[in-house]
């Protein structure tokens, strides 16, 4: 994959949740909700200061995130869908 992504955006890959409930019961298709889990695949060099200054990336590749259920923007790259959002939308990092 040849992306990069800018400033202090980055780039990752949604986690699939389970098909089940901890009970057992299987969750069809049409009532799944989109994974706010993911890893992240690519990352920019970071957020710059007025003064220029540049402030490092809190996360890196290969960091397990959760964000928010609406954040970033979904794009289809070599075939794969991901999600682009920024920094300032990951809530943790899953350790």
């Amino acid at each position: 994959m040849n992306f990069k992504p800018l400033h202090d955006r980055i780039l990752v890959r949604r986690i699939e949740s389970d098909e089940k409930t901890k009970g057992g019961l299987i969750i069809p298709d049409s009532a799944k909700e989109k994974p706010a889990e993911g890893e992240v695949i690519a990352c920019g060099e970071g957020a710059r200061k007025d003064s220029g200054e540049l402030i490092p990336m809190g996360v890196s590749t290969g960091d397990k995130i959760l964000f928010g259920k609406w954040s970033g923007t979904e794009v289809t790259i070599d075939g794969e869908e991901l999600l682009i959002m920024k920094e300032s939308d990951v809530l943790g990092i899953i350790s």
